[in-house]
């Protein structure tokens, strides 16, 4: 019998070794051990422990053994038990790819940031994309937030910018966070994403409603990562070689070109492959079509904030035509998968408050918020050291947080670990340019909803986008209590009568249909 096996064991071997692995009707994703073995013909080396020390073959076998003194056994298994850190909150499920950022145009009179000054200058990045609600094993094409998280590494330091496929955000209050987050989660009795909690904090914190009109749009549903735009949720304070401020909107757009999925493309797309967006991405780039997004900013002067009729700095708006001016700035291209995917997207840590010399960065109360709590949950998920992971590390550090739970690297050595001190520890530097004044932002809770009418009149450009919205909503408004469907319908009048008649009459036909259906079943 063993003879048997050991004989089928090796025609298997003979079998796939007679493969064509650079057959191109299999997809990079698909082929990636049979990559691995081309690259390495032979073992890479003796399996060990993770001490270093080499497994010898009888212990890969603990049957009939004293198990607990196979140290294979041990180091193997109780490892494995806890090899997963916590998942994030929010943008569990996600991926990660690598590449850089190259300068096209000179921005110099805006910033001093010198990642966006020197034409032609490149500076390597990492970019993390994910899913807002779904958790790590959730479907890809689903109508939510996605993300796209940049960090350069630059010589300065590390920048992050935390981008949205959306330009507006859902809130402007950061104590909004948590129920902004779980009401579109799942409910914790039923384990079930609702519909009722949804509709019931939209109606309730209309300021939601813009980017809820965005998200059930044509746009809400971006077809892969590679076809979304992609936008950070706040307005930079910019500062340049003279001290002068300027505050603007990085915008990244795709040079794939914009695509999206309808409600019934996602629903197929979904029962075919639940991780499409993470495949379409990692096979793009290992067929060297690298994916990449041009980057823009808005601009508006210290004088122009003066003049116009709107809070620039509401992150539930658009900012209006003909109130800034926008500039290129370059380039983002993305042309390697990571080596570990574990390493690259879930040990990499995004913070807000990574800003560089020449961004002192957003003003708003949202962003303060922000900038505490991220930096918290990474010390949470990853540690307080998570900035001397490999993924997160900036190309030059010196400083005096040291000791901790490891990675802490050489933690310093032997330099001093207090401050001030007379024995050549790090010193600071003297900023000359950095401006005399702070500008303080005093911001209204009155409800707007003006942006959500311009959206539903001018951004969606025919009657065919604000039928697919109309029917989006319709379709998440079924399962609702009464009473949130009866405000819900009120606040879309209020947007624009056509679109509350339209919803609601939509809303009346499938509940109609669905009682015919469960009539006849």
């Amino acid at each position: 019998m063993r003879v048997i096996v050991a004989l089928f064991f090796c025609a298997v071997m003979v079998k796939v070794k007679g493969i064509r692995y650079d057959n191109l009707t299999i997809e990079p994703g698909v082929r990636q051990l049979f990559d691995f073995k081309l690259r390495h013909r032979n073992p890479i080396g003796l399996w060990t422990t993770q001490t270093g020390a080499p497994i010898d073959i009888r212990n890969i076998i603990t049957v009939n053994t004293d198990a607990f003194s196979n140290q294979l056994h041990l180091d193997t298994n109780l490892n494995f038990d806890a090899e997963r850190i916590p998942e994030r909150v929010a943008h569990a499920k996600g991926t990660a790819a690598q590449g850089y950022f190259e300068v096209t145009h000179d921005i110099s009179k805006y910033t001093s940031a010198d990642v966006f000054n020197g034409i032609g200058k490149k500076t390597p990045v990492v970019v993390r994309f994910s899913s807002s609600v779904q958790s790590t094993g959730g479907p890809d094409a689903s109508r939510e937030l996605k993300g796209m998280a940049v960090k350069f590494y630059t010589k300065h330091g590390n920048l992050d910018l935390l981008c949205l496929q959306s330009p507006v955000y859902l809130y402007t209050d950061p104590l909004y966070f948590n129920s902004g987050i779980k009401a579109f989660k799942r409910n914790p009795k039923t384990g079930l994403f609702d519909p009722t909690a949804r509709w019931d904090l939209v109606t309730l914190r209309p300021s939601v409603l813009h980017l809820f009109m965005w998200t059930s749009s044509d746009y809400g549903l971006p077809d892969g990562y590679r076809k979304m735009d992609s936008f950070p949720i706040h307005i930079f304070e910019l500062s340049n070689e003279k001290g002068e401020r300027h505050y603007v909107k990085f915008n990244f757009r795709t040079e794939q070109g914009l695509g999206n999925l309808t409600s019934e493309q996602a629903a197929e797309v979904t029962g075919r492959d639940v991780d499409y967006f993470n495949r379409d991405l990692y096979n793009a780039i290992a067929r060297n079509d690298f994916p990449s997004w041009r980057l823009e900013i808005d601009i508006m002067t210290i004088n122009d904030l003066k003049k116009v009729d709107y809070n620039p700095f509401d992150v539930t708006r658009l900012w209006k035509n003909g109130t800034y001016y926008t500039v290129p700035v370059g380039r983002l291209i993305l042309n390697k998968n990571p080596e570990n995917m574990f390493r690259a997207s879930e040990q990499s840590a995004f913070m807000p408050g990574n800003l560089v010399p020449g961004i002192p960065g957003p003003v708003d109360f949202l962003y303060k918020g922000r900038r505490v709590f991220y930096r918290d949950t990474q010390n949470y998920r990853l540690g307080r050291n998570h900035n001397k992971i490999d993924v997160n590390r900036p190309k030059y550090a010196q400083t005096y947080v040291r000791d901790g739970i490891p990675p802490i690297r050489d933690n310093m050595g032997a330099a001093p670990n207090y401050f001030p001190n007379s024995f050549s520890g790090p010193v600071p530097y003297v900023d000359e340019i950095s401006t005399k004044e702070k500008l303080l932002i005093l911001e209204s809770n009155a409800i707007d909803l003006e942006p959500a009418n311009y959206f539903y009149n001018s951004v969606l450009k025919n009657n065919a986008e604000r039928q697919r919205l109309i029917n989006n909503f319709a379709a998440s408004l079924v399962p609702v209590t009464p009473p949130v469907q009866k405000r819900a319908l009120w606040f879309l009048n209020l947007i624009d009568q056509d679109l509350g008649k339209r919803v609601t009459a939509a809303l009346e036909a499938t509940l109609k249909a669905n009682l015919v259906t469960a009539a006849n079943s």
